[in-house]
């Protein structure tokens, strides 16, 4: 679940060809997000991610869970739903 995004600038000092030092920024963006699977949240740079995953249509797994594992998880819940009866009230939200 993405959390919120901030902006960081960070400064750097080059040195030139002439020995004379000189201070620069660099900004990035920086996204928030929550694990679905442990719950832990972490952070992850903007530049580093598809952009068609910054919504919570998709899940999102830190770098301590098993990616894989969860989505086979996630499978095993998917398929349940083909198992269940009819006249089951389950709430399409939650799939």
């Amino acid at each position: 679940m993405i959390l919120e995004t901030i902006k960081i600038s960070v400064e750097y000092v080059r040195v030139s060809k002439l020995g004379v030092p000189h201070n620069y920024m660099r900004h990035k963006t920086v996204v928030v997000i929550k694990c679905d699977n442990c719950g832990n949240t972490f952070q992850r740079d903007l530049s580093k991610m598809d952009h068609r995953r910054l919504n919570n249509n998709y899940f999102h797994v830190c770098s301590n869970c098993n990616p894989k594992r969860f989505a086979q998880r996630k499978g095993v819940e998917r398929r349940g739903l083909w198992n269940t009866s009819v006249d089951k009230d389950i709430d399409i939200g939650r799939f």
